[in-house]
């Protein structure tokens, strides 16, 4: 399969956008993962991650990239007790996850938006 996309992506100057506009459009069925609260959840099998078969899951990055990923290190570092207690209800980090959830996806429909446009003006450039 990755020898045949290969050759449909060409040599030419906008091969790798091709190659990138196309994988993206396959991967998006994929299902995207959510922020959310534990306090808030009963159902544990909500935390697993299902592609690494791991039944217990955080995900984060840098704290200097989203303000996600900077309440998931406050809330780890204080659940080790590194740093002092977080003085928030978890309705608020619900709401907060929420919110996060919310722009993440909006980001991700221009994202894909996008990648429909070019994708657009390549079939019509190659019609």
């Amino acid at each position: 399969l990755q020898k045949s996309l290969n050759e449909t992506f060409g040599a030419d100057k906008y091969s790798e956008a091709r190659k990138e506009v196309l994988t993206n459009m396959f991967s998006r069925p994929m299902q995207m993962a959510l922020y959310f609260c534990t306090g808030v959840l009963e159902d544990e099998t909500l935390f697993r991650h299902y592609a690494l078969n791991v039944p217990f899951y955080t995900h984060f990055t840098s704290p200097i990239r989203r303000y996600a990923d900077v309440v998931v290190h406050r809330l780890l570092a204080a659940s080790l007790g590194v740093s002092s207690h977080i003085r928030m209800e978890k309705e608020a980090i619900q709401r907060q996850a929420d919110h996060c959830n919310d722009r993440k996806m909006a980001s991700k429909r221009v994202q894909e938006l996008s990648a429909d446009l070019f994708f657009a003006v390549f079939v019509r450039v190659r019609a």
